[in-house]
């Protein structure tokens, strides 16, 4: 049986990079825009503490500030949080990310541990929206 070589998957700084080119070049958090003075940096929405995986689809570009002071916290909490301090955060970046990880474990297979966790924080989102 044939089969063909899988390729690495990709390392942190392109992830990091794969991730700005596919939801922009600000904080999803803050809102802010990244520059020298404002660092990017990779948040997993399913922190890795909670089982999610250092994947693409469960990362997304947050300021240093933000991925620091969210610490473990859900993924909705940490959105009101900010919406609270009248930060301008991406619900809707937010939304498609979790929603292209449910699809990419699905796919993959695997992640136990993060799926209860994913699936709660898809709920909240969407009655938040409702």
């Amino acid at each position: 049986m044939d089969r063909q070589p899988r390729g690495r998957p990709p390392g942190r700084s392109e992830r990091l990079g794969l991730a700005l080119e596919r939801d922009g070049a600000r904080c999803v958090w803050c809102g802010r825009g990244f520059g020298p003075l404002v660092r990017p940096t990779t948040e997993h929405l399913v922190p890795r503490v909670k089982g999610g995986p250092s994947w693409l689809e469960n990362e997304v570009p947050a300021c240093a500030r933000c991925n620091r002071e969210r610490g473990h916290r859900g993924v909705v909490e940490w959105l009101e949080e900010c919406e609270r301090r009248g930060w301008s955060p991406d619900a809707a970046v937010l939304a498609r990310a979790l929603d292209a990880l449910e699809g990419a474990i699905r796919a993959r297979g695997g992640q136990r541990r993060a799926r209860a966790y994913l699936d709660a924080q898809r709920r909240r989102l969407r009655r938040r929206a409702a």
